[in-house]
């Protein structure tokens, strides 16, 4: 029995991560939920928030927006809009685009934008609560 999964993350722009790793916990809709080796296969939606990712003893976060993960005994697939490590986050940055889309929302706006400005909103709340974290 193998003692890893193999962890693959795709964006739009590209595989952002791609290694064996012991564990990861990720952001369903339903809640958090720990994948181990031998997991049962699963396919389903994961939730703008926080992907911890445990390999040699270490944890490692990310930030991950809204998409699909393809859980089976020997790896985990993610298709999301967005993943960024913890280390790559700009909190300045990204604490700006958060108060640029609560701005937004305040505003009359279509309800295709509001989807949008919401969307971004969340993923902005997302690495925001990585990065702090990070620094506990």
């Amino acid at each position: 029995m193998a003692n890893t999964l193999k962890l693959e993350i795709v964006t739009p722009d590209a595989v952002t991560y791609s290694d064996s790793v012991e564990m990861v916990t990720l952001p369903g809709v339903e809640g958090e939920m720990g994948v181990y080796p031998q997991h049962v296969p699963l396919m389903t939606q994961i939730a703008p928030g926080e992907i911890v990712v445990r390999k040699g003893g270490q944890e490692q976060l990310l930030a991950v927006g809204e998409g699909f993960v393809e859980i089976t005994g020997e790896s985990v697939s993610i298709l999301t809009d967005m993943a960024i490590a913890a280390d790559n986050i700009d909190e300045a940055k990204v604490e700006e685009a958060r108060k640029r889309a609560e701005a937004r929302l305040a505003e009359k706006v279509t309800a295709e934008e509001e989807a949008a400005v919401r969307a971004s909103l969340a993923n902005a709340v997302a690495q925001l609560n990585v990065k702090r974290r990070q620094r506990r």
